[in-house]
């Protein structure tokens, strides 16, 4: 029997119940940087104070961005269930 690591970088795993709260957490860092930092890029340049106005304004996208996930993410799995086909 494979042995289940119950360790990772030695914190201890979460149980398999906490998915729907850390996918949407791991998703939403991700993608509010990206779109946090282009924009940020966009509008001010690369320059001095860039990296703090950036890290405001990923902060306040998050904010807005991960409860907004786990209130449309169970939505958008029954819109993708009625799209596409279960095997």
């Amino acid at each position: 029997m494979p042995h289940t690591q119950t360790i990772f970088f030695g914190i201890p795993k979460l149980p398999a119940r906490y998915t729907r709260l850390v996918l949407p957490f791991f998703l939403t860092c991700v993608m509010t940087c990206v779109v946090s930092g282009i924009s940020t890029l966009r509008v001010a340049g690369i320059g001095p104070g860039v990296l703090g106005t950036w890290l405001v304004s990923w902060g306040m996208s998050w904010a807005v961005a991960y409860p907004t996930m786990l209130l449309v993410l169970p939505v958008v799995k029954k819109m993708v269930a009625a799209l596409v086909h279960s095997d």
